[in-house]
């Protein structure tokens, strides 16, 4: 038996109650699960091997990891589906106001016509090894957390490090399955050659802005076209006009009739993290200091970006990103927190974890080795929400301030110069520069001064406001002087932006980053402060990866006892590792007496454009063809329209953007976007009655690709016959 089947058979300590598998909906189940589901009951036509096959190919080998999206082949030729979203950044990269493929759309009609995706790669799955007993069983009689924590990482990196020593052409990762508990090697393909093909209009691409986002009606086409490229040898290379067309092991085909409600379907995709095996205690700190905390912030910093755009068409498209990714995490934050309290789920898990309690009490021999478990959870969760403001602080103060990030990584990179030999330093300098300015060039990409100026004092203003045992030192510094914090905090920026050579780009790449001696010779109060930021970030450090080990143990444990409590192995939470999840096309009831039908139609974009609200407008090509009932192929006979968007009772979360829908024979009818509201809390808690996901129909995407777009070579290439 192939070893990998094997090994992947004990994935699950002793697969306790999933050999008697009952049929259910929740669940992003790892390739390794796929057999324990029954998923020709469920409704699938096509054998399961054909769907996953370690011994073959498979639809797997369709699927790309595409920017932190998912994304997947539908030709021979490299073309791959993906969402609009996900090469959102790639396409504001490659727009000026002269050509404004972010707002427009884009469509390269020829290969030669295709543009560089700049920043996005593609990863392929290659194969995958459960490696958990080489890693705990390294760790067994260490009882020190921290240091038990860091061999684990260190084992995960060694482990990861000897699998591209013995295969060069892949890039290998080791993923926590359940933390502190199981552990998995992946062996991934890297393709560097990304390039755009087929952008729509941004008023399709992002039809209902942020008034949508998150929402149900949606009439979203939130879909786009790039193509993999790699050298002539077949093997993965840098952007090259010499480059070829990736040929991947298997392709989606193309379904044009999409589906009919309560269908079955399923995807294949790339999740993000889900915190589903995590104790009250966890989702009670999300709920009172990441979730509000964060999409405040980011509320703010959006408010700013969005006014400061408005003088210009440049710094708007400069700022769109940043924008649009604050814009998704904020809305999806505040949902989150909607749903907690909806459904009251911290007394849900208090009345868990209670039930738990009683249970290890109530057995001897379990009480014996946990029996001190959830109270050690509750004693470190104490800790971790008596430092969580300023934590919070400290894990946005870099992202919020682009000339603060640039510093730190100036003063990261002066310190681990100076570290080496005289001799050396020169040669280190030669060596390092060039991915040092490679990375400052990236937030350069999404600076502007006037915006960090505002974020940066209300950063400031935010740490002032913290409580005496969280204070943030290089900030006290600048205010202790008085009592008119506001005006010391306006004289300081005032002084530091003024002075500082970091806010000019130019000068940085060319003057600062010279040679080793203007580099060490020059500073200012950004740097110094960011020094200062930086040191008490270290001296905290070694606390934080005590509770980070006491945690990792914890959690692990807290697993093993509630699998032996409720009798059965868990599916483990996602972290953007491949999955599958699968349930059917069927719309929900959000609220009392109101029911939501899993189909919207271009009718919809046409009254919704009628409301007058910005984030409706719509190309006017669309009601013109809708007028004459132009719909071709692709209109649902039901509907007498064609549908945009659908929803499905899946199991999806961030990272499942971009992710194919697939039908009962494994063909693609859609493509995974978004999520009800109600289901942003799918991170934490997933429940049929509200978990709903969206896609963007594949009849709207071959109708807007024919009709507005004029792309039939594209559906030529996917096998569309018109």
């Amino acid at each position: 038996m192939n070893k990998k089947i094997v090994s992947l058979a004990l994935l699950f300590t002793g697969g306790l109650g999933l050999l008697g598998y009952k049929f259910r909906d929740e669940g992003m189940f790892p390739l390794s699960e796929i057999h324990k589901v029954d998923l020709k009951k469920a409704g699938l036509k096509i054998e399961p091997n054909e769907v996953y096959n370690p011994n073959g190919i498979s639809l797997v080998d369709a699927l790309v990891n595409v920017g932190g999206c998912t994304g997947s082949f539908v030709s021979d030729e490299g073309l791959i589906i993906t969402n609009h979203h996900c090469a959102f950044s790639a396409v504001q990269l490659a727009s000026t106001p002269e050509n404004d493929y972010l707002n427009k759309g884009f469509v390269a009609r020829t290969r030669e016509q295709e543009i560089e995706a700049k920043g996005l790669t593609c990863r392929i799955t290659e194969s995958y090894e459960d490696v958990s007993d080489s890693i705990l069983g390294a760790v067994n009689n260490v009882e020190n957390p921290a240091a038990r924590l860091q061999m684990i990482n260190n084992m995960m990196k060694s482990i990861a490090a000897e699998a591209e020593q013995k295969d060069p052409s892949i890039k290998a990762e080791v993923s926590e399955m359940f933390i502190g508990k199981t552990y998995v090697l992946f062996r991934y393909k890297t393709i560097q050659d990304v390039r755009l093909v087929y952008v729509p209009n941004r008023q399709i691409g992002e039809f209902g802005g942020e008034t949508d986002n998150w929402v149900w009606p949606r009439h979203t086409g939130d879909y786009a076209f790039m193509r993999a490229y790699v050298g002539k040898d077949g093997k993965p290379a840098k952007y090259s006009k010499d480059n070829v067309p990736f040929k991947p092991k298997k392709s989606l085909k193309v379904n044009a009739n999409g589906t009919n409600e309560e269908d079955f379907v399923f995807i294949l995709g790339y999740p993000g993290r889900t915190f589903r095996h995590r104790p009250a205690q966890f989702i009670d700190y999300q709920a009172k200091y990441v979730l509000p905390y964060t999409s405040e912030l980011f509320d703010f910093q959006n408010a700013t970006m969005e006014n400061v755009g408005k003088k210009d068409k440049a710094t708007e498209i400069k700022l769109a990103t940043r924008i649009k990714r604050n814009a998704n995490v904020m809305k999806n934050y505040r949902g989150k927190l909607t749903g907690i309290k909806g459904i009251d789920l911290v007394a849900q898990k208090q009345q868990e974890d209670a039930a738990l309690a009683e249970f290890i009490n109530g057995n001897a021999a379990i009480k014996a080795q946990y029996g001190n478990l959830m109270e050690n959870i509750d004693q470190l969760y104490q800790l971790i929400n008596g430092d969580a403001n300023r934590d919070l602080w400290f894990s946005q103060i870099y992202n919020s301030t682009s000339l603060i990030n640039v510093a730190r990584n100036i003063n990261s990179f002066k310190n681990q110069l100076n570290q080496q030999p005289s001799a050396q330093k020169q040669a280190y300098f030669n060596n390092n520069i060039s991915r040092l300015k490679q990375t400052l060039g990236n937030i350069y990409n999404a600076y502007h001064i006037d915006v960090d100026r505002r974020i940066f004092k209300r950063m400031l203003l935010d740490a002032v406001a913290l409580t005496p045992n969280q204070r943030v030192a290089a900030v006290d510094k600048i205010v202790n002087r008085g009592s008119n914090n506001e005006a010391m905090i306006d004289d300081y920026i005032n002084d530091a932006f003024g002075l500082s050579k970091l806010k000019d780009q130019d000068y940085v790449f060319a003057n600062l980053l010279k040679s080793p001696k203007s580099l060490n010779d020059y500073n200012d109060g950004l740097l110094v402060l960011e020094n200062d930021i930086a040191r008490q970030i270290a001296e905290i450090k070694p606390e934080k990866d005590r509770r980070d080990g006491v945690l990792n143990k914890l959690m692990g444990d807290y697993v093993n006892v509630k699998e032996k409590f409720l009798n059965k192995g868990f599916v483990p939470d996602a972290n953007s590792t491949l999955r599958l999840t699968y349930g059917y096309v069927r719309g929900y009831s959000p609220a009392d007496a109101t029911y939501m039908s899993p189909y919207t139609t271009i009718k919809g974009i046409l009254e919704k454009g009628a409301t007058g609200n910005p984030d409706f407008y719509y190309p006017t090509i669309i009601k013109e063809l809708w007028s004459k009932k132009d719909f071709g192929a692709f209109a649902k006979k039901d509907l007498n329209d064609v549908p945009v968007a659908f929803l499905y009772n899946m199991d999806t979360t961030g990272g499942n953007s971009g992710s194919p829908i697939m039908n009962a024979n494994g063909e693609l009818i859609g493509v995974n976007f978004d999520r009800a509201y109600g289901a942003t809390i799918n991170d934490y808690a997933w429940n049929e009655s509200y978990s709903r996901s969206i896609g963007v129909d594949i009849r709207y995407v071959l109708w807007a690709a024919s009709k507005i777009d004029k792309a039939d070579f594209l559906l030529k290439e996917m096998g569309i016959n018109l």
